[in-house]
C-alpha cells in the first residue's frame, strides 16, 4: 500500500515549484491530486502528465468564489477531499522602508486572505469525512525569525503560522479529526527564488548535491508535506516544522 493510497489532495501553486514536487510524490504514492493554480498552461500540462489521477482547477486563492469552486469540482470528481497543501505565495522584496502599502496589501491578499479562505472551505469539506483529514500550511522562517528584505512577506508568513495553530485547537476542541501544521522552509530552489536572486550559482552554493546547503530542493520540501498528507503524522498537529538545515537556530541572519 502506498503512503497516501487514494487520498484526495488540493494542492494551491501546484503548477510549478514546491507545488508541482507536491502534487508528483503525493501521486506516486497514490494519491488523487487537485492542482489549483492561476497557471492554466503548466496546470493542464502537469494534470496531464499524472494521468487519470490529476485534475486542474484554476484557482487565484484570494477569490473566494474560486475556492467554492475547486471546492465543489473535486467534491463532484473524486467524492471527497482529504488533504489541503496551502502553498501558493508571493514574495517581492522589501524592507519597512521600501515597502509600500500596496505592496504590502498585494502581498497579505495573496498570502494571507488565500491560506484563510482555503482553510475555511476545506475544513467544510473535510468534517463531512469520518477520518478527518489534514491541512498543511507552508509558513517560512521568516515567520519565525524575520527576515528584513521581505517586510510583506514575513508578516503574511506570521499570520499563517497564528492561522494554523488556531485552526489545530479549532478543529481539536470540535472533534474534527482535522490537523493542521505549518512548514517553514529557508531557501528552497524554485523559479520564484531565481527570479529573486539571479546572480546566485547552485553549483557554487551546493544546491541540490551537499547536504550541507542553506537552500533546498522543492523535492525535500515534498517529503515532509507527504508525511504530513499520510496516516504517518496522525498525532502531529499545531506544529511548526523547520526544514532549513538549522539556519534559524545557527543565529546567522540575512
Amino acid at each position: 500500500m502506498k503512503r497516501v493510497q487514494d487520498k484526495v489532495v488540493l494542492i494551491t501553486g501546484a503548477a510549478s515549484g514546491v507545488g508541482k514536487a507536491d502534487a508528483l510524490l503525493l501521486a506516486a504514492e497514490g494519491a488523487r491530486v487537485v492542482l489549483g493554480d492561476i497557471d492554466r498552461e503548466g496546470g493542464q500540462a502537469l494534470a496531464a502528465e499524472i494521468g487519470a489521477n490529476a485534475l486542474f482547477v484554476e484557482l487565484d486563492v484570494a477569490e473566494e468564489q474560486h475556492w467554492q469552486r475547486a471546492i465543489e469540482q473535486t467534491l463532484a470528481t473524486f467524492g471527497r477531499l482529504d488533504v489541503l497543501v496551502n502553498n501558493a505565495a508571493i514574495c517581492p522584496l522589501g524592507t519597512i522602508e521600501e515597502a509600500s502599502l500596496q505592496q504590502w496589501r498585494t502581498v497579505m491578499r495573496v498570502n494571507a486572505d488565500g491560506y484563510f479562505l482555503g482553510c475555511k472551505y476545506a475544513i467544510e469539506a473535510m468534517k463531512r469525512n469520518a477520518s478527518g483529514g489534514s491541512i498543511i500550511m507552508m509558513s517560512s522562517v521568516a515567520a519565525l525569525g524575520g527576515l528584513p528584505p521581505m517586510c510583506a512577506y514575513s508578516a503574511s508568513k506570521g499570520a499563517v503560522t497564528a492561522l494554523t495553530r488556531s485552526i489545530a485547537v479549532h478543529c481539536k476542541n470540535n472533534g474534527y479529526r482535522i490537523r493542521c501544521n505549518s512548514i517553514h522552509p529557508d531557501g528552497i530552489w524554485t523559479p520564484m527564488t531565481q527570479a529573486l536572486v539571479p546572480n546566485l550559482d547552485p553549483v557554487a552554493l551546493g544546491i541540490g548535491d551537499n547536504p550541507m546547503a542553506r537552500m533546498c530542493m522543492p523535492e525535500d520540501v515534498a517529503n515532509l508535506v507527504l508525511f504530513l498528507a499520510s496516516d504517518e503524522s496522525r498525532f502531529v498537529n499545531g506544529a511548526e516544522l523547520r526544514i532549513d538545515n538549522a539556519q534559524l537556530v545557527s543565529g546567522i541572519a540575512g
